[in-house]
C-alpha cells in the first residue's frame, strides 16, 4: 500500500463521510467505508446525538443503518457508481450476526474488504470476545478482514489473538467512550449521557495503538485518530500504519482529501524521503537505535 510514487491509501473512517450524497468528496479518497450494517435496521440513539467539545466530538449515533437486507439490495449497487473499492463496516450483537453479514457479502461485486465494528461505544456489545468473532467471519468469508478495536491497555495482546483469529488487518482506532456537560444544567449534552469521543485529542491515543500493534503483530493497520494534516499521516506511517482514514476533520473540512495529500507530498519533499516505504515503522527503528546508543554508553 505504500510506494514511491503514490501516497498512501486514504480512507474516510465510517460514518464520517456519506458518499453517495458527496460523491466528489469520496471519489477525492482512495476507497470508501460504509456506515456499520447491522442485521436489522436500527434508527440509532434518540437526540442529542452529537455534542462539540474543545479539542473534537462527541457522537452516540448508535449505528443507525438500514439493515443488511435494503444495503445489499439498495445501498450497495449505487456505492458502485463511486468506482471506488468499497470497504463495508459491519456490527452486530452476536458472533453469529456478524458471520452472517460477512457471508452475505462474500462475492459481492465492488465489496474489496470488510471491517468489523468490534468496539463501538454506543450500542452494547456482542459477548463473544474479538477473536471469536473474527473467527466466526473468518470461516464464512474469503474476503479481506480488518478488525476495528478501541485503545485499552492490552490492545497488543487483542490484535495477536485477532491475527491468530484470522483478521487481514487492524483498523486503529475507534472512538473512546466521553461525556460532555451542558456549562448551565450540568447535565450531560448528549441524551444517552456518553458517546464516542474523536477528534485531534485522539492522535496520540492513535500514535500509541499503532505503534504497540505494530511492534506486535505482522498485519497492515489502518491507522484513524485526529487526523488532520500530511504531518499526521506521515507520523502514523512511522508509527507502523500503511494506510490512513481521516474521519472527524471530514465534517469540518470535506475537501481534507486533496489537502493532506499535497501537505503530505510537501512534507516527503521536505525530509528528502524516496519512498514512503523507507519511513514506514521508522518510530521503532529510532527507538532501537537510540536503545542501542544507551547500552554503548554503559
Amino acid at each position: 500500500m505504500l510506494s514511491a510514487t503514490k501516497s498512501p491509501l486514504l480512507l474516510n473512517a465510517s460514518g464520517c463521510l456519506d458518499a453517495l450524497a458527496t460523491p466528489d468528496i469520496a471519489r477525492s479518497l482512495d476507497g470508501f467505508v460504509t456506515k456499520t450494517i447491522t442485521p436489522e435496521p436500527r434508527e440509532g440513539n434518540p437526540p442529542v446525538r452529537i455534542a462539540e467539545t474543545d479539542a473534537g466530538m462527541l457522537n452516540s449515533i448508535g449505528l443507525a443503518n438500514p439493515g443488511r437486507e435494503r444495503f445489499l439490495a439498495e445501498t450497495l449497487p449505487r456505492l458502485r457508481g463511486l468506482e471506488q473499492p468499497i470497504w463495508v463496516s459491519v456490527g452486530g450483537f452476536t458472533a453469529a450476526e456478524y458471520a452472517e453479514t460477512c457471508a452475505a457479502l462474500d462475492g459481492c461485486d465492488g465489496v474489496a474488504a470488510v471491517e468489523l465494528n468490534l468496539s463501538c461505544p454506543n450500542v452494547d456489545e456482542a459477548p463473544e470476545g474479538a477473536a471469536e468473532i473474527v473467527a466466526a467471519c473468518r470461516a464464512v468469508t474469503s474476503l479481506p478482514l480488518y478488525a476495528k478495536l478501541s485503545p485499552v491497555w492490552d490492545l497488543a495482546e487483542v490484535a495477536r489473538a485477532v491475527e491468530a483469529a484470522g483478521a487481514d488487518g487492524l483498523s486503529l482506532v475507534n472512538t473512546m467512550r466521553g461525556l460532555a456537560l451542558d456549562p448551565e444544567t450540568l447535565r450531560p449534552r448528549l441524551a444517552t449521557g456518553g458517546g464516542g469521543y474523536s477528534g485531534p485529542a485522539l492522535k496520540p491515543i492513535a500514535l500509541a495503538a499503532v505503534y504497540a500493534c505494530a511492534g506486535a503483530v505482522e498485519l497492515p493497520i489502518v491507522g484513524m485518530g485526529g487526523v488532520r494534516s500530511g504531518l499526521d499521516v506521515l507520523e502514523l506511517i512511522a508509527a507502523g500504519a500503511t494506510t490512513v482514514a481521516l474521519g472527524t476533520i471530514l465534517f469540518s473540512d470535506p475537501g481534507a482529501g486533496a489537502r493532506v495529500r499535497s501537505e503530505l507530498a510537501s512534507q516527503v519533499a521536505e525530509r528528502d524521503i524516496t519512498s514512503l516505504s523507507d519511513l514506514h515503522r521508522a518510530a521503532h527503528s529510532s527507538l532501537q537505535m537510540a536503545g542501542s546508543s544507551s547500552d554503548n554508553r554503559r
